[in-house]
């Protein structure tokens, strides 16, 4: 009997119901495991299929069992049941994963010629998982009383395993980036510890140098003293560039506040007093963002410190629709901008950091006439 009008209505509200709550779902996760797991959950509950497993392609084709929803006993119990290639993989590695919506109800070989264990399981119905092309794996799904699924479903099932491809490979992207941007920082470190700590401590080297000279030639403890000190100095000086250093490589500051809270908490611990202004939509930003405005503002505030001999700082932060802008002005002695004074590295750490975010910093300063340092930063999701 024909579908009636009403009934493939009703039949598509359902599909468009099950759509948006697995969308949502995956839209909460960045994490794979997560998303993998919460789309798996997902569909064997909105469409009462008991069991499935997804299998995920690493980048040397290399398979492996990214997540698992109610497998028999004679699966979970084998380990070995669940390694290795199989006849869907083999076949989707193949590009042969024919059926409808290129879905495909195979027989599955890990439960072939078993008896016990098996709650009924010998097909299940393999979901190809794509993103722009590329393959990303497979998604099984069984029921224990196993029906043949329509053409409907299995469109339905294409349909999802279209929008967790696109999902994992968020997800890929996302770890790629944090990596990507943990690098940077890293290697921004290794610059300003080779450009502070490693100079610093050559120039301890050299005045302990100087001291020890002096001593074999029998000089007084009078001429010995000041060198001595200067050694102790630098040292001390050092002793906390290391202690910043260490601190820096903690994403403590942004992992438990918003970045405003964060930067209200820079501004009370800076030595000089600063005044916070946060103008536009306090919206969270994009993480890689939200980080590097805490490092840049961490920076200027600490230039601050050591170098403008400041009454008074002000930090303006101003988020519009597409990008934001950072200010920080204050009143001290200033500078040469053209002939930057030895050992302001950390202008040189903060320019690289504007251009890793694709932005643009202009510096404004003077000899006795404060310093005004301007950066514009592109919100880029």
């Amino acid at each position: 009997m024909d579908e009636t009008n009403a009934e493939k209505l009703k039949r598509r509200h359902a599909e468009l119901a099950i759509l948006n709550t697995i969308a949502q779902a995956l839209n909460r996760s960045v994490d794979l495991d997560e998303a993998v797991q919460t789309a798996l959950a997902q569909v064997a509950d909105l469409l009462d299929l008991h069991t499935g497993w997804v299998w995920l392609l690493r980048e040397n084709g290399d398979s492996y069992l990214a997540a698992a929803q109610n497998l028999p006993p004679a699966l979970t119990h084998r380990p070995d049941k669940m390694a290795g290639s199989c006849y869907c993989l083999d076949t989707y590695r193949a590009g042969d994963l024919d059926g409808a919506a290129n879905v495909n109800v195979v027989t599955c070989s890990r439960l072939q010629g078993l008896i016990d264990g098996t709650d009924g399981l010998q097909y299940h119905a393999s979901i190809p998982l794509y993103a722009h092309g590329k393959k990303l794996g497979v998604l099984n799904v069984a029921s224990r009383d196993w029906r043949q699924l329509s053409a409907e479903d299995l469109q339905l099932l294409y349909t999802v395993g279209d929008m967790l491809g696109i999902a994992v490979e968020r997800a890929h992207l996302f770890a790629r980036q944090a990596a990507l941007g943990a690098l940077e920082e890293r290697n921004r470190l290794a610059r300003e510890i080779h450009d502070t700590l490693a100079q610093g401590l050559t120039a301890v080297s050299l005045q302990l140098e100087s001291a020890d000279a002096l001593l074999e030639t029998g000089a007084d403890a009078a001429r010995v003293r000041p060198v001595v000190q200067h050694a102790l100095a630098l040292t001390r000086a050092n002793l906390d560039e290391a202690r910043r250093s260490v601190l820096d490589l903690r994403a403590a500051p942004l992992e438990e506040q918003t970045l405003v809270q964060a930067l209200a908490g820079l501004a009370e611990q800076t030595a000089v007093p600063v005044d916070l202004l946060v103008r536009g939509d306090t919206r969270p930003l994009p993480r890689h963002l939200e980080t590097g405005i805490y490092r840049l503002v961490q920076e200027a505030l600490q230039n601050v410190s050591r170098h403008a001999q400041a009454r008074r700082a002000v930090v303006e932060l101003h988020l519009l629709t597409d990008h934001v802008t950072l200010t920080v002005v204050d009143d001290g002695v200033g500078f040469e901008p053209t002939a930057v004074p030895a050992g302001r590295f950390g202008l040189i750490g903060m320019n690289e950091r504007v251009r890793l975010l694709h932005g643009r910093l202009q510096l404004h300063s003077a000899p006795g006439a404060g310093t005004r340092l301007e950066i514009t930063l592109p919100i880029q999701t």
